[in-house]
């Protein structure tokens, strides 16, 4: 009798325990998934994308453990490319972008105000669905041509977060050859380099602020991206990005 009254407790207290557990909260996803994981690929859903019908080497995004962490490696060789995050039904309160990112080798070329030196190191982007209405004609038909070429909805506006080696911080300008994609650099030539650096931006007032002249309110956000290029000077950059986050 005592052995069954054991066991009963026994019985009943595991039950408890786990009621417990099935009834704590679990945790929320993070927005956006860590791009670099255990293996060398980066992680799902990130994604590489290029130009449409790109045929010039892709910028190469792989996973690796620098100071005793995983972070992506950015190399970019003459090169083009966008490691893209895709975003769907993001809560209205999403706006805060943080990262962690350094620079390691600057391509000493690059000029963003150029289309020749159009290169970037590294560079972390909003990707916005602005209604194509809101665009102005000519560039409403350049992006209906680039959609139909990537065979994918392209997004119609970007913000992009530069790390240049030339441009103050604070500068902003538009890309060179297209106002679909407008930039803020955050960190100039007086970044040192090979050190950890961290961010935090508002993407729904930057959006607000380098757009305002298209839209009075901020569009969808429906993607991030992590990029760099070196394909207009025919250069190289090295660069890593991590606690990459969405809040």
């Amino acid at each position: 009798m005592k052995q069954w009254a054991i066991g009963a407790m026994l019985l009943l207290s595991l039950g408890a325990t786990s009621a417990q557990r099935s009834a704590a909260p679990q945790q929320p996803q993070p927005l956006l998934a860590p791009p670099a994981g255990a293996s060398d690929p980066p992680a799902a859903p990130w994604r590489v994308v290029g130009l449409p019908q790109q045929s010039k080497p892709f910028t190469h995004f792989s996973a690796v453990t620098l100071d005793g962490q995983r972070v992506l490696r950015v190399e970019a060789v003459a090169s083009y490319g966008n490691l893209v995050h895709p975003l769907v039904d993001l809560p209205e309160t999403a706006r805060r972008l943080s990262w962690r990112w350094r620079l390691d080798e600057p391509n000493p070329a690059a000029d963003l105000r150029r289309r020749d030196g159009d290169d970037s190191p590294i560079k972390v982007c909003a990707l916005f669905d602005l209604p194509t209405s809101a665009l102005p004609f000519v560039e409403r038909q350049l992006l209906r041509v680039a959609r139909l070429r990537a065979g994918e909805t392209l997004p119609s506006a970007s913000v992009c977060y530069v790390w240049d080696n030339r441009l103050p911080p604070g500068t902003v300008l538009d890309n060179a050859f297209t106002r679909r994609i407008r930039m803020i650099v955050l960190r100039g030539p007086e970044a040192p380099l090979r050190g950890w650096v961290s961010e935090q931006r508002d993407v729904v007032a930057d959006f607000q602020r380098l757009f305002g002249d298209e839209a009075t309110t901020a569009p969808p956000l429906v993607g991030v991206a992590i990029a760099a290029d070196a394909d207009n000077t025919q250069g190289r950059s090295v660069a890593f990005v991590t606690a990459i986050g969405l809040d």
